[in-house]
């Protein structure tokens, strides 16, 4: 089956800003507001097109819909303003309750508040589980989060006691470094380049599986955008934003993860951990072989894994339609 069959690409305007988005959709592709949907959200660097192996195996089932965050993708990429700069002019904090909040208007505005489910990888899964906290606060809690190879953050002010003595010792001079615009922006254009791309993925993709001249080229082509270097400004500067385990203590609604036990960047055992420390993680699969996206990287394991857990995720209790 083709699996471009049913899926379509889509614009919706946020505060100005266009986001564009992803549904695969076969049987109704221009009809009704769902019932239910799937959101899927990317991690750095990513956008909706990461999710290329996932929107049609779950869209077959059920109507799937991945993002591309502001900042990525093919989506606006307005100018960074971090803190203690003025806001400029269609400028914004790049931010987890930024990002969370365009999760949380999408929802309502594109999907009507149907009953949703939420799947992020990477820093994906704290925007997922952050925008699950602002639903759950307006009273249309989703009905499951799903978190792949979830952002632990380890270079955030929270955990600075956990690193070694000279990495606490450069921190306020790595802060000041990254706040340089043209510091940033020439890391950027280095980073940016087909080569050191496919090096990235190589050590991402552990089982070098999938890691193809389209994959790059969807990393790549949004590097080339007017402002795409903002976002990155803007991230790198994170350091004092939400930590997955501040939103998990706070969780009320299903948490389950899947895990790339080779990931290079987000240890498992610290995934281990959370999951001994919150009573919302109801599951946790490890993945042999795998790495940091390990629904790209091996699709084949992980969307029966999906498909399952979303069956039990109608049934985990109330939603906004119950």
């Amino acid at each position: 089956m083709d699996s471009s069959a049913g899926l379509q690409e889509l614009s919706w305007c946020w505060q100005g800003h266009t986001i564009r988005y992803s549904v695969f959709n076969p049987d109704h592709p221009n009809g009704p507001l769902p019932r239910r949907a799937v959101l899927c959200i990317h991690g750095f660097g990513a956008s909706k097109g990461h999710w290329r192996h996932t929107l049609p195996a779950l869209g077959r089932s059920i109507p799937t819909y991945a993002i591309d965050l502001l900042g990525f993708g093919a989506s606006s990429k307005p100018r960074s303003c971090l803190a203690g700069e003025p806001l400029v002019p269609g400028g914004v904090r790049y931010c987890f309750d930024l990002w969370a909040q365009l999760v949380v208007d999408f929802c309502r505005e594109v999907l009507g508040g149907c009953d949703l489910q939420l799947i992020g990888n990477s820093i994906g899964g704290v925007v997922a589980l952050n925008a699950a906290r602002l639903l759950t606060q307006q009273g249309q809690p989703p009905k499951q989060v799903i978190l792949l190879d979830c952002a632990q953050r380890e270079l955030d002010l929270k955990r600075l006691a956990e690193q070694p003595p000279l990495a606490r010792a450069g921190r306020p001079a790595l802060m000041t470094l990254v706040r340089q615009r043209w510091l940033v922006g020439s890391l950027f254009r280095l980073l940016a380049r087909p080569a050191v791309v496919r090096r990235v993925l190589l050590r991402a993709y552990p089982s070098g599986q999938n890691v193809d001249d389209d994959l790059v080229e969807l990393l790549l082509r949004p590097s080339r955008d007017p402002g795409a270097a903002e976002s990155f400004r803007g991230f790198v500067n994170l350091f004092d934003d939400w930590l997955a385990p501040q939103l998990l203590a706070a969780m009320t609604i299903p948490v389950r993860m899947i895990w790339g036990e080779a990931d290079p960047w987000e240890p498992l055992q610290e995934a281990q951990r959370w999951q001994r420390s919150f009573e919302c993680i109801q599951d946790l699969q490890v993945l042999s072989g795998v790495g940091h996206c390990p629904h790209d990287e091996d699709p084949a394991r992980v969307n029966p894994i999906l498909l399952r857990w979303l069956e039990l995720g109608w049934d985990a209790g109330p939603g906004p339609n119950p």
